[in-house]
This record gives C-alpha cells, structure tokens and sequence, in this order.
C-alpha cells in the first residue's frame, strides 16, 4: 500500500467520494474526526460503509484509543463488517497490539472471520511516552502490519508552540519520524509517514513524500481525496530506478552462485537485491 486516506465514520457522502478515488486503503475513522455524542451513531455508519465495500480498496478502521474505555465497543460494532484491519491510534507498545488481538480473536470467531486475518496498524508516536515503547513491537502479534508516526497528537503531549517551520519540522518530530521508521524496520512491518495538512500545497505535499519514500517509508497517511493521486505516483520508482533494479535482479539471475558481482563499475551484493526487487514489488 502507499496512500491510506482518512474517512470520518460518520459520513458515508465522504466515503463514498473516497470509494470512488485511487486510495490503496480507506480508513473509516472513529476516533478524532467524530465528536463524543455521535459516536454510537458512527459505529452504525461505520459497519454499513463497511458492508457496502468496493473491491478495489482494502479497508480500515480507526478505533478509538485503549485509554478511552471505547474500543472494545468500537471493535464489537464493526468486526461483522469484516474490516481488512484495525488502526490503533495512541498505541504505546506491543502490551497494546496484544490485547486489541486478543480481542479481535474472539470477535472474529463470532462474526465468522477467519481467526487471524485482521490486521493492526498502530500509530506509535502520539504521545512522549509513546516514543520509549517502540522497540517493543517486534515479534508482538503476527497481525501487526504497519507502524504510523503522526504529528499532531504528539506536539500537544509535548506541550509545543510549533510543529514546523518552512515546511520542515522541529527536532523532536523528526525524531519519532526516524525512530519509527526504524521500529517498523525492526518488526518487519511497513513504515508508514504522517499526514500533510497544507491541504493545498501539493508541491510541498510531494516534496515531503518523496523524502519519505527515499527514507524507506512505504506508504503515507492522507486526510484529503485530492493528496491520493499525488501520493501514489511520488511512490512509484522512477524509470532509472527501475532500470537498475531489472538490471540487478536480471545480473544475480544469471550469477546464481555469487554473493557479490560488478555492475556497471560498481560492486553490488545480496542487499542491493533485495533492494532492487522492493523497488520492483517483488518482495
């Protein structure tokens, strides 16, 4: 997956705009986009979305964080719409994505689920305490598939005046971006980068997601229809990328008993294989 676009479950004019986009993934949100007192109303919105599904898009839902009391209750309302996965928002370790599985082993008994087959993405950076458990990710559950890091939440946390400056930002954002990029390494999971939020400025909008997919992101997390298409093709490998990954893939083919070959004057090996078939899609 590369783009991931936000969807509030409790409008189905929204989702159905979304359905009908380029999104990889759609995620029907619970949790920050819908007040308090309508969220029993979301749920029900939020399993009929669900029901309503297009082939095309894998679906997600954001439920609402461990330390509100409502999760249980967001998951037992939307498990019978068979969710592709759960997003987790403020996860603070692998404690956390164990006890959402543990729930969803149950809940996917009941709604006649294959046990096993939902997914989890956490959104591991929202709060400063957050930052010390990502280490703890790996090897927690095998439904986990993603780790997002995320912004917004975690500047309140921190008590900041400012995320950003001239597009960039501050010292303590890039670094949960590097370490979560780095615990979704770790886990074998996908590193997935945070929302933009100058919703018109899709030259920055680019800009920044490039960047990601040069540090190893492998998808981004949308929250406007028009970001998708700009996000996919920043994702997508350039011709000279793609050039020197067949040419790599194509000279270890025909050097089956090499762990290291020449190329084109340079030395290349078994990680620039697996780097050559991850720009290709082939692992």
């Amino acid at each position: 997956m590369r783009s991931m676009l936000f969807v509030p479950g409790d409008s189905p004019r929204k989702f159905e705009k979304a359905s009908e986009g380029n999104a990889d993934a759609l995620i029907i949100d619970l949790e920050d986009s819908v007040v308090t007192e309508k969220k029993p109303e979301a749920r029900g919105l939020t399993l009929a979305m669900l029901k309503s599904r297009s082939k095309s898009h894998h679906l997600y839902v954001r439920v609402n964080a461990l330390d509100t009391g409502m999760t249980l209750t967001d998951l037992a309302a939307v498990m019978p719409g068979k969710p592709d996965g759960i997003v987790l928002p403020k996860s603070q370790g692998g404690d956390d994505v164990r006890q959402v599985a543990t729930w969803l082993e149950a809940l996917e008994a009941a709604a006649g689920i294959t046990v096993g087959t939902t997914r989890i993405v956490c959104v591991a950076t929202e709060t400063a305490s957050s930052i010390f458990g990502l280490g703890s990710y790996r090897g927690c559950s095998p439904r986990l598939a993603g780790l997002m890091w995320g912004a917004e939440d975690l500047s309140a946390s921190l008590g900041a005046t400012e995320k950003a400056s001239g597009g960039v930002f501050h010292s303590p954002y890039r670094l949960a971006r590097d370490l979560c990029l780095m615990a979704a390494a770790a886990a074998e999971v996908a590193p997935i980068d945070t929302v933009y939020t100058d919703i018109d400025n899709l030259t920055g909008l680019e800009q920044e997601t490039r960047a990601a997919r040069r540090d190893g992101f492998s998808a981004k997390a949308l929250i406007h229809p028009k970001h998708v298409d700009v996000v996919n093709a920043a994702f997508a490998p350039t011709e000279a990328e793609r050039t020197w990954a067949e040419k790599v893939i194509a000279a270890f083919a025909s050097n089956p008993n090499s762990g290291t070959l020449r190329l084109d004057g340079q030395m290349i090996d078994k990680p620039h294989l697996r780097a050559a078939k991850k720009i290709l899609g082939q692992n």
